[in-house]
C-alpha cells in the first residue's frame, strides 16, 4: 500500500507565502497528519502562525452527541481559543475573524451529504467572501471513494428540502472530496471567495479508505471506523424511523432493530431481496442493548449488514430497501419519528431533509415488489457527475 499524502502533508511540505500571516484554523480532532499527529498541532510545530480555531458539529473532540450544540473551549492540546459553529452560529462573525488574514480549513468527511461538515465549509466559504479573507482547504480523500458511478440520490430539492443536513441541491452519496465540492459551490452559487484547494497527493478516485489507509480515525461518536461510513448513507435513514440505528452500541450504522422485530424474517428477506439491487451485503440476525438513544437499555432484536464488496455496494438503496421490508413485516409496530437536534429542534420532517424530497414517506407505501424494482430509480444521482466534472480535481 502506497502511504498517500493528505492536503496537510502538501502543505506542511512547503513554505507558503502566509505561513507566518494569522491564521483561523477550521479543524477537529479527526484531522491529522497521514503520520496521525494533529493537524494544529503539526502546523505549530512547523510554525505556522494560528491564531484561531473553529470547530463543527461533534466539537474539536469530535465526542460531542449527534445534534448537540457545542460551546466555545481553550483547546487543551494548543491552549489556543475553540468557536464553535455548531452552536448559537453555524458560520464565523466578523468578530471572530478580526485580526485573521486568512481561513485554513482541514476537517475529514465521510462522503454523505447530511453529513454536517460540509455545511460548515459552506458558511465558512460565504463568511470568507463577505469578509474577504482567502480561504484555503487543506483536501482529504472520500472515504467511500470518488468514483462517480457509485453516486446515489435522491437529488435535494433545495425549494422545500434545504437544511443544515442539506443546503444545496447535490445527492445523498456525493462521491466527491470537500475540496471538489468547495470548487462547484464556489462558482455554481457565485460565493466567489477566494479559493485555493491543496489536493492530496497519490489518491485516486477509485480508492476506498482501505486501500490507502490502515487504521480509521473516528469522525464522530457514531462513524467509529469503515463500515459505520460505508452503511451510513443509507442507515442514517433510520434516525426518521422507530427502529434503533445502533447509536449507543459498538457498532452504529451497521445495525437496525428494535425490540419487536423479527429478526430471522427480515434478515432473510433481505438477502433474497437486496441481490439484484446492490453489490455483495449480507444481513445477519443479532441481539443488541444500545446504551443511548432509542431503546436505551432494552434488548432489541435486529440485523447486522455485512459488506462483501464495497466497490459496488450501494448503501442508500440498501437501506431504503431495509426500511421498507421492516414496514412490510411490522404494519402495526412500524412508525416514522421526529429527529429533535439543536438545527431542527422539534425533529419534523426528518426523513424529507435526509432524502432531501418531500413526502418521502409515500414512496414507503408502494408495493415492496414494485418498491425494489424502481428503488434504483428513487437513488438515482441525476446529472450529478456532469454537473460536478469540471470541478474534479483527482482521476
Amino acid at each position: 500500500m502506497h502511504r498517500i499524502q493528505y492536503g496537510i502533508d502538501v502543505l506542511l511540505a512547503k513554505e507558503p507565502a502566509w505561513k507566518s500571516r494569522n491564521i483561523g484554523l477550521v479543524t477537529n480532532h479527526a484531522a491529522t497528519t497521514n503520520r496521525f499527529v494533529p493537524s494544529r498541532v503539526a502546523l505549530l510545530q512547523q510554525g505556522f502562525t494560528i491564531v484561531q480555531l473553529f470547530s463543527p458539529e461533534h466539537g474539536l473532540d469530535t465526542t460531542g452527541a449527534d445534534g448537540h450544540a457545542m460551546s466555545n473551549q481553550v483547546d487543551p492540546l494548543t491552549r489556543l481559543p475553540v468557536t464553535s459553529l455548531y452552536g448559537d452560529k453555524l458560520a464565523p462573525t466578523q468578530a471572530d475573524v478580526a485580526g485573521i488574514d486568512l481561513m485554513l480549513f482541514d476537517i475529514p468527511d465521510v462522503g454523505s451529504r447530511f453529513y454536517t461538515y460540509l455545511w460548515t465549509l459552506s458558511h465558512v466559504m460565504q463568511a470568507c467572501a463577505a469578509y474577504n479573507i482567502p480561504l484555503i482547504i487543506a483536501d482529504r480523500p472520500n472515504p467511500l471513494s470518488g468514483n462517480l458511478q457509485l453516486a446515489e440520490g435522491p437529488i435535494l430539492d433545495e425549494t422545500n428540502c434545504s437544511s443544515f443536513i442539506g443546503r444545496w441541491s447535490m445527492p445523498v452519496r456525493h462521491s466527491c472530496t470537500l475540496g471538489e465540492l468547495a470548487r462547484f459551490f464556489n462558482e455554481s452559487r457565485s460565493i466567489n471567495c477566494s479559493l485555493e484547494v491543496i489536493p492530496c497527493a497519490r489518491w485516486q478516485r477509485d480508492q476506498f479508505f482501505p486501500g490507502y489507509a490502515n487504521s480509521f480515525v473516528p469522525l464522530s461518536p457514531a462513524i467509529p471506523g469503515f463500515e459505520s461510513a460505508l452503511l451510513y448513507p443509507g442507515l442514517c435513514f433510520l434516525e426518521a424511523t422507530n427502529i434503533s440505528e445502533g447509536r449507543g452500541t459498538a457498532v452504529p450504522f451497521r445495525v437496525a432493530g428494535a425490540p419487536w422485530l423479527q429478526a430471522g424474517t427480515t434478515a432473510q428477506l433481505f438477502n433474497m431481496m437486496i441481490a439484484g439491487i446492490s453489490g455483495n451485503v449480507h444481513a445477519r440476525p443479532v441481539v443488541f442493548t444500545p446504551t443511548e438513544g432509542k431503546y436505551a437499555g432494552q434488548s432489541c432484536n435486529g440485523v447486522m449488514l455485512h459488506v462483501d464488496d464495497y466497490h459496488s455496494f450501494l448503501p442508500v438503496a440498501a437501506g431504503w430497501l431495509l426500511i421498507r421490508l421492516i414496514k412490510e413485516l411490522h404494519p402495526v409496530e412500524f412508525a416514522w419519528a421526529a429527529y429533535p437536534t439543536h438545527v431542527n429542534p422539534s425533529g419534523q420532517k426528518h426523513l424529507g431533509l435526509l432524502a432531501g424530497i418531500q413526502n418521502a414517506e409515500v414512496l414507503f407505501e408502494t408495493d415492496l415488489d414494485d418498491f425494489a424494482k424502481k428503488l434504483r430509480t428513487y437513488t438515482a444521482s441525476g446529472n450529478w457527475p456532469q454537473c460536478i466534472q469540471p470541478f474534479l480535481i483527482y482521476s
